[in-house]
């Protein structure tokens, strides 16, 4: 049986949705077209779309490794040139030139060297001619080299058809005055000309249906959010960062949010967890932990701070609807948990010293060191939780992993692995559903881990990238994306 995921409706969609923070724009007028280069996110990628003038519909996106700072189209051809780098804080100026086909919407980067070059400034002369404005390659003994770079002119008779890594001394030339603007309020002032309901959302980090129909959503800059059935923003909490995780209180009236609070450079930031009324969102408490935590919701309802270590995501072993308050030991070795025990109260539940127990090793593969993800709890108390395998180049092919194991021993009943990162996780009474960094959704069969399907996540013509995701019902999901749009969408 064919299965398919299909989005039902759409909270969070506007123009340029797909970009968040614009930083650069260039325009084709005989085509009617328009290449938005979106921020880059640390850790993350940045977005490239080009839209069309008249209806906005965007007609080709790619998520580029490095920040944007130039882009040209073909004067004649289908094909638009991104340059692409940043410096990678201790010696070289890395980056990629790529070739962007309009048509079929595939990218190739041209510079054959393995970590590129910081491509500056592109102009097309002619057809045939790409002048190109790149870094030096390193600052060594070089303090010029970040306000100066190197130009050439690269000439191909026909540009459809360059392969990728193909371009090496073509590339060398004299070195000029190359000075790093600033193009992001240029951008941001277009965008706004355009798309009257242009608005930079990003990153939807978690979803919650409510029964009265409402949606609840925690994002980048905001704490939390509230969709009326209507499809209207009932009100928002703004901050200065934004909110992950949400517990709903059993009468729906509050939620608890945990924030996000990255340390920055010397600075100790100290976590924060509040408590805000679905009203109107009002903050009603807050609790300060003396450690990083994340938030889970417990199988009986009740709000509990997981530890979650300093290591970022790679520590957090996140389990929803948990009958015992699960987390990974210090070092990440170890599999820990805390019974639940008393009368659940508003307050969440947090660990007391001394009262949790070791378990299990985290990784089941000797040799290997495994990094936490989201996960959940089943009805029959065993774990489904995702992850990803320490190596030093970074994930490697097959290095992702989505696991069923006995809380006894800490031995797999199944294992499914892939080569993308899990961003989101969740399951009905058969199917565990996975969100993939690459825009992918996966369905596992709950009892053996087989696939039941998989599909790209498709919002218009172009991919989204799923970055929450939760089971409102048998075959129902709430998918937040990485755009910043909610997606109501139904498995059958």
């Amino acid at each position: 049986m064919t299965v398919s995921l299909t989005v039902d409706r759409m909270h969070g969609d506007r123009s340029f949705a797909e970009i968040g923070d614009p930083v650069l724009t260039t325009a084709h007028q005989r085509r009617g077209l328009l290449a938005v280069a979106g921020a880059h996110e640390f850790g993350g990628t940045a977005p490239v779309g080009v839209y069309g003038t008249g209806n906005l519909a965007c007609h080709a996106l790619v998520r580029l490794r490095h920040p944007v700072h130039a882009m040209a189209f073909h004067p004649t051809l289908p094909l638009l040139v991104v340059g692409t780098g940043r410096y990678d804080g201790g010696y070289f100026f890395e980056g990629e030139l790529l070739l962007l086909h309009l048509e079929t919407g595939t990218a190739v980067s041209l510079i054959e060297h393995e970590i590129g070059r910081q491509v500056l400034e592109l102009e097309w002369l002619d057809g045939q001619a790409l002048r190109v404005v790149m870094a030096p390659p390193d600052d060594w003994h070089d303090n010029a080299a970040h306000a100066e770079g190197h130009v050439a002119v690269v000439r191909r008779p026909d540009w459809t058809a360059v392969p990728a890594a193909s371009l090496g001394d073509d590339l060398a030339g004299p070195r000029v005055a190359a000075p790093r603007a600033d193009r992001s309020a240029a951008a941001r002032r277009m965008l706004t000309e355009l798309g009257a309901d242009w608005d930079p959302r990003r990153n939807v980090r978690a979803v919650e249906a409510l029964s009265d129909g409402r949606i609840l959503a925690t994002l980048d800059g905001v704490q939390l959010e509230s969709w009326l059935p209507s499809g209207e923003r009932e009100w928002m909490v703004p901050d200065e960062e934004g909110g992950r995780e949400i517990v709903v209180a059993p009468d729906e009236g509050s939620a608890w949010v945990g924030l996000i609070r990255r340390p920055r450079m010397r600075d100790v930031v100290p976590q924060s967890v509040v408590r805000l009324s679905l009203t109107a969102g009002e903050r009603l408490d807050s609790i300060a932990p003396s450690s990083p935590v994340s938030l889970v919701r417990c199988a009986d309802g009740r709000p509990a701070l997981a530890p979650s270590g300093s290591n970022g995501t790679r520590s957090r072993l996140s389990v929803r609807r948990a009958s015992r308050l699960y987390f990974l030991s210090t070092r990440g070795r170890w599999v820990r948990a805390m019974d639940l025990e008393g009368i659940a109260s508003a307050q969440p539940v947090q660990l007391v010293e001394g009262s949790s127990r070791r378990l299990f090793p985290y990784s089941w593969e000797p040799g290997e060191t495994h990094f936490g993800g989201p996960g959940i709890e089943t009805a029959d108390g065993t774990l489904v939780h995702a992850g990803t395998v320490y190596h030093g180049h970074g994930l490697q092919p097959g290095g992702s992993f989505v696991v069923r194991r006995e809380v006894t021993d800490g031995l797999p009943r199944w294992v499914f692995r892939t080569d993308r990162r899990a961003t989101a996780l969740d399951a009905d009474v058969s199917t565990v559903y996975i969100g993939y960094d690459d825009g992918e959704v996966v369905a596992l069969d709950l009892g053996d881990g087989s696939v039941r399907w998989r599909q790209r996540l498709i919002v218009g013509a172009v991919s989204a990238v799923p970055t929450a995701l939760t089971v409102t019902a048998t075959g129902r999901l709430l998918i937040g994306t990485g755009d910043g749009r909610i997606l109501e969408c139904s498995a059958a």
